[in-house]
């Protein structure tokens, strides 16, 4: 029988579901476990994270880290460069310098920066890391999606049941689904248009938003989904999208460009294969290919 068990994370939620109750306590024992080392690797937000103690030049970073760093120039290279790991200081110009929910309500105004320096510029190799002197990371469009992946699959393998894993909108599976299927409801916020979705075995989704992570500096109202061509936020043509891929990484890579692409998103999707559901400032639905779908690996 399907159990689950959702809590707090990250400034999001988190869901862990599996298809065998007996081991729904491990289940979120090895995630919890797992989300606390990606933080300890990666989080911007936290001043003793391996990310934020990083200077300009050549490190040797732990085998987390160096996992989630190459994840974020995978998907850079996938997404041609509007999914770049290098914005951290774009974000933190536009005010986005400490976990969401401690943001005041509003503030001055934004300190534009004109350039992102891209993500070609930070050099990977094995566990050594090349940073450049102007560059802050910000692995925030992967490594939520590339933790629900290992850590599904790290439960999975350990437990021998199915596992489904939520971490704010990233949906990751492995191991056997429960019969039917794991049902799946899409919709970003209460009041937007919903639908539910069948996923089978070891397959994902994602949705990026830009109203769920907001806040206001000198009155205008701010979105963290930065347009690496432009160094500010990408222009809200979506409310959300969501996309179906074979991982999680690849999914969250493809709906947040999506967001940065705007008009150009469909026709960028269904280029690439992907069945994704875009939802614009109206609530307009707009399906590219064969969405809603049983969604397979």
């Amino acid at each position: 029988m399907d159990a689950s068990y959702d809590f707090e994370v990250w400034s999001t939620t988190a869901r862990v579901v599996v298809t065998d109750s007996a081991a729904l306590a491990r289940a979120v024992e090895i995630v919890r476990a797992g989300l606390d080392d990606v933080e300890r690797a990666c989080s911007r937000f936290r001043a003793d994270s391996e990310l934020s103690t990083l200077t300009p030049g050549t490190h040797q970073v732990s085998a987390v880290l160096a996992d989630l760093v190459g994840t974020a120039l995978d998907a850079a290279e996938a997404s041609d460069g509007l999914v770049d790991p290098t914005v951290g200081g774009v974000m933190s110009g536009l005010g986005y310098d400490r976990s969401i929910e401690l943001l005041p309500a509003d503030g001055a105004p934004v300190r534009l920066v004109h350039t992102v320096p891209g993500w070609r510029r930070v050099h990977l190799y094995g566990d050594q890391l090349e940073l450049p002197r102007d560059v802050v990371l910000d692995l925030g469009a992967t490594a939520k999606a590339r933790a629900a992946d290992l850590l599904a699959r790290r439960a999975a393998d350990t437990l021998g049941a199915g596992v489904l894993l939520e971490l704010g909108g990233d949906i990751a599976t492995a191991g056997p689904a429960p019969e039917g299927g794991w049902q799946v409801l899409v919709r970003d916020t209460e009041d937007d248009p919903a639908c539910q979705v069948t996923l089978v075995e070891g397959s994902a989704v994602a949705t990026s938003s830009t109203v769920r992570r907001t806040w206001r500096r000198g009155g205008v109202l701010i979105h963290h989904v930065v347009d690496p061509r432009t160094a500010a936020p990408a222009a809200p043509v979506w409310r959300s999208a969501t996309v179906a891929a074979s991982s999680c990484v690849e999914a969250n890579t493809a709906s947040t460009a999506s967001i940065v692409l705007g008009h150009a998103a469909p026709h960028w999707l269904a280029e690439r294969g992907f069945s994704a559901r875009l939802v614009d400032q109206q609530r307009r639905v707009v399906r590219v290919r064969d969405w809603p779908r049983e969604v397979a690996a």
